[in-house]
């Protein structure tokens, strides 16, 4: 991996909240991804399961968790299983782990290669009353490919009838919510790179210049950087294509007196970040897009600012968009018939501003989080407002990933990337 060793406390610790989440008597099982195949012999670059990272550390294919904290023999309170490695392999894949290695990097004391699976799991599952399986519960899932764990939980739900069986995912969206000091210190390294990303990005942007051209300066900067590189598809939308809201292609010229609207962020040790910056063309905002742009700006500060424990998500969207429609009738977008006569399923402010204000953010830019209940500390939201407009040309999203404090406004962790109007000019013309 290109990232620092993580401090296995980190993992010790997210396995013990796990356990003691579990019902008596039950072992739970976590799989890693599949490598996915291209066409011939070609293949995905290869991300791990993110709830076994989470709760291991481990970050190569073919290796899986088990966790049995009422096992009687205390061995098997916690075991890995990972692919043996050999000369062969490591000439021809690279290095993988050892049991010495794994132990370092999991703290997981008991490990064994996935030749003794059957043999071990057989045992343990005679001595366990229900068994943990994980499913890909979030709200925006849309799974059409079986993966790895799917496959298993089919298998065993047969091979094992007369078990219980329970649920890993809702203890895990409720864990993986709140960061821990250690990946917070991770997430403001993948900020920090896509800061240096965008600090390159301003001094390089030009008339002319092609939006892959940009797209090509990011993944330089966050290569070099140690990332693997954009924590998701990256977003360079010139113009019009700005109110494309999932614009991905990239392929278009940056014309003189338009705006760009640059949704990216840096991976780094599989955490995301997650920036969206709405820069000039030319160096300079017209009179119209610096009316526009400060309007989505203080949009932001204020919707920042209610990011505070014991905060409802329902409520705080109402009231961003709230919020929201006070600057569409200050830009004489709406007007006062336009609210009167709103349809209150969807707000006249949704012309302009169609999707949601704040997600989770951490391993998964999307990330895990119980939406029903109150915010609390660590947690970890983007705040992300944006004001499209087709007619006029452009479109202004304004984006940072702040930390929810325990007393206070959050704490931003892009707070070192330029966002004020003077800002971004300043760099785009030094």
């Amino acid at each position: 991996m290109k990232y620092d060793l993580i401090d296995r406390q980190l993992f010790i610790k997210n396995r013990k909240g796990f356990m003691d989440a579990m019902k008596p008597n039950s072992l739970a099982v976590f799989n890693s991804n599949d490598i996915y195949p291209i066409g011939a012999d070609s293949t995905m670059p290869f991300q791990q399961n993110r709830d076994l990272f989470y709760l291991s550390g481990v970050d190569q294919e073919e290796s899986i968790l088990v966790l049995f904290p009422d096992c009687p023999k205390a061995k098997h309170r916690e075991i890995l299983f990972l692919k043996e490695t050999n000369e062969h392999i490591a000439v021809w894949e690279g290095e993988k782990l050892t049991k010495e290695k794994a132990l370092e990097v999991s703290g997981v004391e008991t490990v064994y290669w996935l030749q003794e699976w059957n043999k071990v799991f057989y045992e343990l599952m005679t001595q366990a009353e229900t068994i943990y399986i994980n499913t890909n519960e979030h709200y925006r899932a849309n799974v059409e490919t079986e993966t790895r764990e799917a496959r298993f939980n089919k298998k065993i739900k047969e091979q094992y009838p007369a078990h219980s069986v329970a649920k890993s995912n809702p203890i895990l969206q409720r864990l993986r919510s709140v960061k821990d000091p250690i990946e917070l210190d991770i997430m403001q390294q993948a900020c920090n790179i896509t800061e240096k990303g965008f600090k390159r990005v301003l001094q390089f942007t030009k008339p002319g210049v092609m939006e892959y051209e940009i797209e090509a300066e990011f993944m330089h900067e966050f290569l070099r950087n140690r990332s693997k590189g954009f924590a998701y598809t990256p977003i360079v939308a010139s113009g019009n294509n700005a109110n494309v809201l999932h614009y991905v292609v990239n392929n278009a010229k940056c014309k003189a007196g338009d705006l760009i609207l640059l949704d990216i962020g840096a991976e780094y040790a599989n955490y995301s970040s997650d920036m969206t910056r709405t820069i000039p063309v030319s160096g300079r905002f017209t009179d119209r897009q610096k009316e526009v742009y400060n309007a989505v700006l203080r949009v932001k500060k204020e919707a920042t600012k209610m990011l505070t424990p014991g905060t409802l998500w329902g409520p705080y969207h109402e009231e961003v968009g709230k919020l929201m429609t006070l600057e569409l009738l200050g830009l004489g977008l709406l007007d006062k018939a336009d609210v009167q006569n709103e349809n209150k399923d969807w707000p006249a402010y949704k012309k302009y501003f169609m999707h949601g204000t704040s997600h989770h953010i951490g391993l998964d830019t999307h990330d895990y989080g119980l939406l029903h209940e109150p915010m609390q500390a660590n947690n970890v939201f983007t705040v992300e407002p944006g004001i499209y407009i087709p007619e006029e040309g452009f479109g202004i999203r304004l984006e940072d990933d702040v930390v929810i404090q325990e007393n206070g406004v959050p704490f931003n962790l892009m707070h070192n990337i330029p966002l004020e109007v003077e800002e971004i000019e300043d760099w785009m013309n030094r």
